[in-house]
């Protein structure tokens, strides 16, 4: 009996059930700031922290705290999702580009 192609794994590749069962966190970075440490210090609740982004700039997805992609913000219903634009460029999220 052959196997098919899509049913052989190398040796060195797990089970596709071990990497399924990997959970990966998702983070959203809307933006940036750079504040001094006193006025983060005297940041109480109702402060605002203004982001180098606008409102229809691309967000940054990460992995794991790695950039994987960037998105765009949308509203559905009540809930806030994310629409992926285009895999991230590592090099301008390490620069902080927007």
């Amino acid at each position: 009996m052959q196997d098919h192609p899509s049913e052989v794994q190398s040796a060195s590749s797990p089970p596709m059930s071990q990497i399924e069962a990997v959970d990966v966190e998702i983070s959203v970075v809307l933006g940036r700031s750079v504040l001094p440490m006193a006025q983060l210090l005297r940041m109480g609740r109702g402060a605002v922290i203004p982001l180098d982004a606008s409102e229809n700039d691309e967000v940054w997805i990460l992995a794991n705290n790695h950039p994987v992609a960037r998105g765009a913000i949308e509203i559905r219903e009540d809930r806030i999702a994310i629409t992926v634009t285009r895999p991230a460029d590592v090099y301008d999220f390490m620069a902080g580009a927007a």
